[in-house]
């Protein structure tokens, strides 16, 4: 494959990636930041809204993030696709493995963000690769790709991670990093959209939710999954405030 080729292909992907991003988070953000922003505000997480300034960060990092994206997928749909455990046909593996990959997807992912999450959050690695990131205290949907190019590199590697081990059809597997990057985006969103009492049900108590993750942002630990809280529950993770904070809808002091 000639050089020509890769960098055409690697356009490709990364136009594909940063017209994903502008449709999700951009039209979140015009939204609930500008559109709806007066109308709103009672119900965002923290009050105060993000600076301009750090919006365009966020922007800027975004457009490294998703470069970088761009590579990671195009080596992987096509310089070495052959080497993946991908397949076109959907009848291939069956049907009811078609629709059971998506939950195997979700939990292997859910397992590897967390781990790699605490990882990044050690002293030494959090002031390297993940300070970038968290400069966003007060996240908005331009949050979502925000990160320095060690940690874009860390989170894209769950691309080959799923893609070399674990069979799924490629159609399936582009849709699931789709729903990957609009949960993303609403746990950057600044507002909770599950209903109030959610947190406490049998289900609610094990889905991550913008609340949960907009602490995180705000006071740095704890509260460290990306899907769910299992992991957060299991190794005792889970900021203690958490359900208070769900419960009143917001993270300021005197609780709105």
């Amino acid at each position: 494959m000639t050089l020509e080729k890769l960098l055409f292909i690697w356009m490709k992907v990364t136009q594909f990636i940063f017209i994903r991003y502008a449709l999700v988070a951009g039209l979140s953000f015009a939204l609930f930041y500008i559109l709806f922003r007066k109308k709103w505000q009672k119900y965002k997480l923290q009050s105060v809204f993000p600076k301009v300034k750090n919006q365009v960060l966020e922007v800027v990092h975004s457009a490294s993030t998703m470069a970088l994206f761009g590579i990671m997928a195009g080596l992987i749909f096509v310089v070495f696709p052959e080497k993946t455990q991908m397949y076109m046909m959907a009848s291939t593996h069956g049907y009811f493995w078609l629709i059971l990959s998506f939950p195997v997807m979700l939990l292997m992912h859910d397992t590897y963000f967390y781990w790699l999450h605490r990882f990044m959050h050690l002293p030494k690695v959090f002031k390297h690769v993940h300070h970038v990131h968290h400069q966003s205290t007060n996240p908005t949907p331009l949050t979502s790709y925000s990160f320095h190019f060690l940690e874009g590199l860390l989170e894209s590697a769950i691309l080959p991670l799923i893609a070399f081990t674990l069979p799924v059809q490629r159609d399936a597997f582009i849709l699931f990093f789709l729903v990957q990057f609009i949960y993303n985006v609403y746990g950057h969103l600044g507002y909770e959209l599950y209903p109030k009492g959610f947190n406490r049900t049998w289900i609610g108590k094990w889905i991550n939710t913008s609340v949960a993750h907009n602490m995180h942002h705000k006071f740095f630990n704890g509260n460290y999954g990306l899907y769910f809280l299992f992991w957060d529950r299991l190794m005792d993770t889970l900021d203690t405030r958490y359900d208070d904070f769900f419960d009143a809808r917001s993270l300021d002091k005197n609780n709105r």
